[in-house]
């Protein structure tokens, strides 16, 4: 399997993307998850920030997929 020094570098491109991404959209998320947070008992919240956990890694884990593979995409097509 060949990699191309060009879909290497899209690759890179698109992981730094998919940071900023992912602290944009995380940001934005967290914030609005935690004002409808109904949670009453210490317990309810303990699993309310284990979800929240769960659900920011989970769009790290896509952003990081999907842009990198873009970014691979990309790169081999403009750069060969």
């Amino acid at each position: 399997m060949d990699l191309s020094l060009a879909g290497l570098i899209g690759a890179f491109v698109g992981t730094v993307l998919a940071w900023i991404n992912y602290y944009l959209v995380v940001g934005f998320v967290t914030q609005r998850l935690r004002a409808l947070d109904k949670s009453q008992t210490p317990a309810e919240r303990s699993i309310f920030e284990q979800r929240l956990s769960w659900m920011r890694q989970g769009i790290l884990a896509l952003d990081i997929v999907v842009f990198g593979a873009m970014g691979y995409w990309l790169g081999t097509m403009v750069g060969g």
